[in-house]
């Protein structure tokens, strides 16, 4: 049962952030799988790739575009390109060790949060 839980909590966590911020849900999703339910790197990636088939944001989504806050061609365009990217990028990782892995992705979250503090 703590198991359901905290994967619902998780998922709340991550649904409130992504529909407040924009953020896709893995920036929270791959970290707490590794550290607080101690997934391997890879299998923390696959679960939240997994897991955003189904909602990806439906609700959260379809809000933004009631209020004319979503550009539904970007939108169309961007998953055609997330779609074959993201067969790519799991192909390139399938031999990358968990441990390189986590620190590229680290350091990807670093880079970015740096950017975005420092350029407003």
């Amino acid at each position: 049962m703590g198991f359901i839980f905290g994967m619902l909590g998780i998922g709340l966590a991550a649904g409130v952030l992504s529909g407040a911020l924009g953020i896709g849900g893995a920036v929270l999703i791959i970290p707490a799988l590794v550290y607080f339910f101690g997934m391997e790197q890879k299998l923390a990636q696959g679960t939240s790739l997994l897991l955003m088939l189904p909602p990806i944001g439906l609700l959260a989504a379809l809000e933004y575009l009631r209020r004319g806050q979503a550009d539904w061609q970007a939108a169309v365009w961007i998953c055609a390109g997330f779609i074959i990217g993201g067969f790519i990028g799991a192909r390139l990782i399938a031999d990358v060790p968990p441990l390189l892995l986590k620190r590229i992705f680290a350091m990807l979250l670093i880079l970015i949060g740096l950017k975005m503090f420092f350029r407003p």
